[in-house]
């Protein structure tokens, strides 16, 4: 395709996932002080006795101007599908810097060791024994680390004894190898700013790189428009070589003519299709 061509339709993607009117979450509760620190709670929309619980992580490159609010759409379009949902903000760096270290992962750690407890509070429906992380874009590189603390070096703050109590992770266009996405500048650099900058890269990759912690013994698929332009193909597809090689069959559904936005945008057939991937490892 042109390029002019290929510019256009990842604008008119992108123009399509951000149309959609926010959706307001049925409760919200605190897993610390911070103003950040919050989880949005979506009952399920359907009679169903208990339903599956849906972690979300959102994406927008760990940086401040890109809050949860973006992905409620598909938050709702989740709980119209019969699933509970769980909406999880988390501090993201300042101005246009990419994450905040330690804070970013002090955030996801915090909020998915108080999830249970919340959910039970806040979403009674919700089983428990069946859920799945997932998210999109930097959101999906949080998703796949959250699942795999496990692994982290002994000295990490955020190690847990053993793996965590998930079904599995679908990952939506993740930033799931930092040094690709590093040496592709995805995200105008976000990779390196996330851990620090480049005299802190190498350190740190240890303690946050998804790459490096496998295999996690966690159901995972990885969701991949062909045509992104945001965090291209090669991105998830180093991540599930590195997978094979640590001894991990990770799926990797790739889908044809989509960009990076569908995969969130409940006016997409892409969209249904990560629900039905979430629906195969939920049920």
């Amino acid at each position: 395709m042109p390029d002019d061509a290929a510019a256009a339709r990842t604008a008119a993607e992108e123009q399509s996932a951000f149309s959609h009117p926010p959706v307001d979450p049925d409760a919200t509760a605190a897993y610390g002080d911070h103003p950040d620190q919050v989880i949005d709670f979506y009952a399920p929309r359907t009679e169903t006795a208990l339903a599956p619980l849906v972690v979300v992580l959102h994406g927008g490159a760990w940086r401040a101007p890109y809050d949860r609010r973006h992905i409620t759409p598909f938050c709702g379009f989740l709980a119209r599908r019969g699933f509970a949902v769980a909406n999880v903000e988390y501090r993201r760096g300042e101005g246009t810097t990419a994450g905040r270290w330690p804070g970013t992962f002090d955030d996801v750690a915090a909020a998915m060791d108080a999830l249970p407890a919340l959910a039970r509070e806040s979403l009674p429906r919700a089983d428990l024994r069946r859920t799945v992380v997932t998210g999109h874009s930097a959101g999906g590189q949080l998703a796949l680390w959250a699942a795999a603390r496990h692994l982290l070096p002994a000295d990490a703050p955020w190690r847990t004894d053993g793996p965590p109590f998930l079904r599995g992770v679908v990952a939506l266009a993740p930033i799931a190898d930092l040094t690709v996405a590093d040496k592709l500048d995805v995200c105008g650099g976000a990779a390196r700013q996330l851990l620090g900058g480049e005299e802190k890269f190498t350190e740190r990759r240890p303690y946050a790189d998804p790459a490096l912690l496998l295999p996690t013994g966690i159901a995972t698929t990885l969701v991949q428009g062909r045509t992104d332009v945001d965090v291209p193909q090669m991105v998830a597809e180093s991540y599930a070589d590195a997978a094979a090689k640590a001894g991990e069959v990770v799926g990797l559904t790739l889908l044809e003519d989509v960009g990076h936005f569908p995969l969130i945008d409940p006016a997409a057939d892409a969209c249904a299709v990560v629900a039905e991937e979430i629906a195969q490892l939920a049920w």
